[in-house]
């Protein structure tokens, strides 16, 4: 089994970090947070096991219309993600974007794609996103489920704001500090607290060098690292023989 995966559209790729620690070795693309450019990207073709990858949400995503210029910045970048793939040739393919996100058609892949909330996989924070799986034979992607989600509970960290309003439910999300968000309450969350809540160490981003507005985007912008796990478990079972 190819255990070298490519990772496009990878901001500080935290969905990568998952397949790394689970023993793949995760080489990553460029990246437009990092000065880099997709468009003119070309990856060799058979040298990568897998390609994954988030193209980018706005134009698909629940909240644009709050703001209807936000998709117009990056538009439509999933078909850059099947060029890609379909340049780089790999053994499976995974991209992962917002539940109302098209699925990617490779020519010579059957797809399976799946919605997973976050909280199935053991999670504080709801959140779902879409994953779809492309293979040449049509595995299917059944990642695990825990079988009692926790008792504490946290909407979606977002990011460009706080967590995502209009989910009117008992929600109090815990730091190590012991300090809690409470219900009604969608003011943004310390960051501290949203990097807890998307699975990493509190003082994850502490060292970055981004502003703090920057931080909450690459943080918001990444995959929790529970889903991230359970997912790449998964593909690692359906690729292996």
């Amino acid at each position: 089994m190819n255990n070298l995966v490519l990772s496009i559209f990878p901001g500080i790729d935290l969905l990568g970090k998952a397949f790394e620690e689970i023993g793949f070795c995760v080489v990553r693309g460029p990246d437009l947070l990092w000065g880099g450019d997709i468009r003119t990207f070309h990856p060799p073709a058979g040298v990568f096991g897998g390609v994954i990858g988030g193209p980018p949400c706005q134009m698909f995503s629940q909240l644009r219309y709050l703001n209807l210029l936000a998709s117009q910045k990056h538009g439509n970048m999933i078909p850059e993600f099947e060029r890609v793939v379909s340049e780089a040739k790999p053994q499976w393919f995974l991209m992962e974007n917002v539940p109302a996100a098209p699925v990617p058609e490779v020519i010579g892949y059957k797809v399976h794609s799946i919605v997973y909330n976050n909280r199935w996989a053991g999670g504080v924070q709801q959140r779902e996103r879409r994953f779809s799986f492309g293979t040449p034979e049509g595995q299917k992607l059944l990642p695990e489920e825990v079988i009692f989600e926790t008792t504490e509970e946290s909407l979606a960290v977002l990011a460009g704001h706080g967590p995502t309003p209009g989910k009117r439910r008992a929600v109090t999300m815990l730091a190590s500090s012991g300090g809690a968000l409470h219900p009604g309450n969608f003011n943004r969350p310390p960051l501290p607290i949203m990097c807890e809540l998307q699975g990493l160490p509190s003082a994850f981003c502490d060292d970055m060098p981004f502003t703090t507005v920057g931080k909450r985007q690459v943080i918001g912008n990444g995959v929790p690292l529970p889903m991230g796990r359970a997912i790449a478990k998964a593909v690692r079972k359906a690729i292996s023989p």
